[in-house]
């Protein structure tokens, strides 16, 4: 890959497509070459804001374009896969909207595609760029918080609903790569339960359980019918606590020196005395910088040194493991659905 920026094409103008235009965009490895939608409003729209980049109806133009290096993908669920393989088939890197495809198996096709022709391909677990998450990984890797005994997140809104995926694919995906990309472990059993209030849609709102051979335990309540916007998590640690708001506009994460300590009776050595132990609370300083902004400039970095990007199509084959048995799991009312063996893919060198 020489010096020059990267050409990208983005397929699909809708909720997500003009954020990735507008960061692709402003990124000093990116340009944008030519943006895809089936609906010609929104092209109207992209071209009217973005009148140097051409607009089509047909993503085959964009797969034959020489100038475009890789595609951006921000199209409704069903649609990533087959949209993804025919990029790779062309020869692009890929850059797909979360979840990265609708089943293991159309993940693991795609992983396959991908390595055999050296491209990169990564999925847009946006939370994890976010100088928030970043710091609480680096919290937990530096043995700050201690053991890790809970992690409890509510995440919900007013909509939007989907039509292709119910609220767990939409929203707790956020949460599930999340705990993937910050804890020492990954879970080994899933349990969920959701429920259905808007007829012939998928289920609005859920409650996940991720188990893992540790005493850690996850806990993830996602709802479309909330009457206010909702991104709450609490961890707890052996030594520390961690409140992380993300609605929160400035101290998005407070770390508080609180906990419990545990000493056996004197008096008898089978009981315990609880003690309770109340510190200070500090709120460490984050960047303001946009994690989209990072996670592209992270995509032009592995496509122009071909590194292996943190949210890489391994960590979004995982994502999607938990996803799919967490559906199952719904499907049989929350009985616990075991999780695969560790997921291997051929590193890239």
């Amino acid at each position: 890959m020489t010096n020059r920026q990267l050409g990208i094409g983005v397929i699909g103008y809708g909720y997500w497509g003009p954020n990735l235009v507008r960061n692709f965009s402003n990124g000093t490895s990116t340009h944008v070459v030519s943006i895809c939608d089936l609906d010609p409003g929104k092209l109207a729209t992209s071209q009217r804001l973005n009148p140097s980049i051409t607009t089509t109806s047909d993503f085959c133009e964009l797969l034959t374009n020489p100038r475009i290096d890789a595609v951006a993908i921000a199209t409704p669920t069903h649609t990533h896969y087959d949209l993804a393989l025919a990029a790779l088939k062309a020869g692009k890197h890929v850059f797909v909207e979360k979840p990265l495809a609708p089943t293991t198996k159309q993940v693991r096709r795609l992983i396959d595609e991908a390595d055999r022709r050296n491209l990169i391909l990564m999925v847009d677990h946006t939370f994890l760029y976010t100088p928030a998450v970043q710091k609480i990984r680096e919290l937990i890797h530096t043995d700050s918080l201690g053991e890790i005994y809970y992690y409890d997140s509510i995440r919900s809104s007013l909509g939007l609903f989907q039509s292709d995926v119910n609220v767990i694919w939409d929203l707790a995906v956020h949460d599930i790569s999340i705990i993937n990309y910050i804890l020492k472990e990954k879970p080994v059993s899933v349990s969920a339960t959701g429920s259905c209030h808007v007829a012939g849609s998928p289920e609005n709102m859920a409650h996940i359980t991720l188990f893992f051979e540790s005493k850690c335990v996850a806990h993830i309540s996602v709802n479309w019918l909330s009457p206010i916007k909702v991104r709450q998590t609490f961890i707890g640690g052996s030594r520390s606590m961690i409140v992380y708001d993300d609605v929160e506009p400035t101290e998005k994460i407070k770390v508080y020196d609180k906990g419990i300590t545990l000493n056996p009776s004197p008096e008898n050595a089978h009981q315990l005395k609880i003690g309770y132990r109340a510190g200070d609370m500090r709120a460490p300083h984050i960047s303001t910088k946009e994690a989209l902004q990072t996670e592209i400039e992270h995509f032009a970095d592995c496509v122009i040194n071909n590194k292996v990007p943190i949210s890489s199509a391994a960590s979004g084959l995982h994502v999607v493991e938990i996803l799919e048995a967490a559906s199952r799991s719904i499907i049989e009312q929350g009985r616990p659905v075991r999780l695969g063996q560790p997921i291997r893919v051929r590193e890239r060198v």
